[in-house]
């Protein structure tokens, strides 16, 4: 194997240097970019503001390392590019609808301790992401959920009850929640696993009446250790 040829090609020291000069120039650029941008773009990002600081990489890269690639256009890109964030930023904060139509609306996940059920939110947000984001803002099961909200960035805003208002629900622990049966054995107030709606069940086998699904898990309602 060429390890000559693999690490060096045909990279002289004059070029090496060269290359340190433009990846600190374009480091300079993208951190003057983003900080134009406001304090927006080094938060959680919308998909339009994804979208910005993907092309100024793409833009930012090429000219790092490639010799035939000139600094001045790349300055060029970035600029066409901040000047592009700031006017949509501008539309959006003139226009509700023009904002709702480029990052979308806050989505109910849960309301009252049960899960809205819509495909979109299926699609955008699997069960085990999900439950992990509550785990992580400390819920044991989703009795103590008042109400859950994708935000249109990507996190999650959860409302909580009242230690006095919790309500039995359905566990998300993984020990508790693979817990799952689709026949039950003993009377019992047991959740949906798909919804979370709460049902009394006997013996048997039993369709959820909300979301026509048969696996379930018993219902807790702890509280919240704070």
């Amino acid at each position: 194997m060429d390890w000559e040829r693999i690490f060096f090609h045909d990279v002289d020291g004059h070029f090496a240097l060269e290359v340190v000069f433009r990846t600190t120039f374009m480091f300079v650029v993208i951190m003057v970019v983003l900080r134009l941008s406001g304090k927006r773009g080094v938060r959680q990002l919308s998909i339009f503001e994804l979208a910005i600081i993907l092309s100024l990489g793409s833009a930012a890269g090429d000219p790092m390392f490639y010799d035939d690639v000139a600094l001045l256009p790349t300055v060029l890109v970035c600029a066409t590019a901040i000047g592009l964030y700031r006017l949509i930023t501008w539309l959006m904060a003139k226009s509700e609808r023009f904002e709702r139509i480029l990052e979308g609306e806050p989505v109910y996940i849960i309301e009252d301790s049960v899960m809205v059920i819509k495909d979109d939110i299926k699609d955008s947000l699997s069960m085990d992401e999900f439950f992990a984001e509550l785990r992580d803002k400390g819920v044991e099961h989703l009795g103590q959920v008042r109400a859950a909200i994708l935000e249109t960035n990507g996190s999650m805003s959860v409302f909580f009850f009242p230690d006095e208002e919790v309500k039995y629900g359905l566990p998300i622990l993984p020990h508790a929640y693979r817990k799952h049966i689709s026949l039950i054995e003993r009377q019992g107030l047991y959740a949906c696993i798909y919804c979370g709606t709460l049902e009394q069940l006997l013996s048997g086998r039993h369709h959820c009446n909300r979301c026509n699904h048969h696996e379930w898990v018993q219902a807790i309602n702890c509280k919240r250790i704070s």
